[in-house]
């Protein structure tokens, strides 16, 4: 019986490590015909954002729409105050966090550290991501600008059935002259577990929540 429910275990695992590489593919293979991205680096970048996606349970969709708005992933973009990378992350407002980090243009460390401050916002706004991406961004306008450009990408960034099930209302509604959708965002919840760095991040969100990253636009393309 428990060799049984261990091929189950495994085969379960199996399937889930192909899954993720499929998404993984079809990420990269979007990055680099939309954005002419080398294969190799739009690789890359796809596996950084599956990992934070699943290290600080967010949305793949919505960390490649902030990079997209932020820096077109240019990965040695720059910006205001010091904003650097595909991020934009700001170092003299994060230095508690970034005091370990070598090279924040490099693209799997820049995308954790910004998921991270994003996750650090998230929790400081109990849950709203749209609280937190108005944090990150510094306006509501920005929010708005990154929940509609997560619809970009969520075709491309979910598991296929998910991407296929998603066509097919976009297909629907283009047809249909459908309305909207409602936020997805208002109902984001706080994931269990990494207390240690959501604290961090958390404060490195300023006191009383103030918002402390200045990317409020995309970088000039480099």
């Amino acid at each position: 019986m428990s060799r049984l429910l261990c091929l189950i275990v495994l085969s379960l695992g199996l399937m889930q490590t192909a899954t993720a590489d499929e998404t993984n593919d079809r990420m990269s293979a979007y990055l680099t015909q939309k954005f002419g991205l080398a294969k190799e680096k739009a690789q890359k970048i796809s596996d950084a954002v599956q990992s934070a996606a699943s290290k600080y349970s967010l949305p793949p969709a919505l960390l490649l729409a902030i990079i997209s708005i932020e820096s077109r992933f240019k990965e040695k973009a720059k910006g205001p105050n010091g904003a650097t990378g595909l991020m934009q992350v700001v170092p003299g407002a994060h230095r508690g966090m970034l005091r370990n980090v070598k090279d924040l243009t490099e693209p799997t460390t820049n995308i954790d550290m910004g998921s991270a401050i994003l996750y650090g916002y998230m929790r400081s706004a109990n849950g709203d991501m749209n609280a937190a991406l108005k944090s990150y961004g510094g306006s509501q306008a920005y929010a708005r600008k990154v929940n509609l450009r997560v619809e970009d990408f969520a075709g491309v960034a979910a598991p296929q059935e998910v991407a296929s099930h998603l066509s097919a209302q976009t297909g629907m509604c283009e047809a249909d002259r459908c309305p909207a959708p409602e936020n997805w965002a208002d109902a984001f919840t706080i994931p269990a577990g990494n207390t240690t760095t959501a604290t961090n991040a958390t404060n490195a969100a300023g006191v009383n929540g103030t918002p402390t990253l200045q990317s409020t636009s995309p970088a000039t393309p480099h």
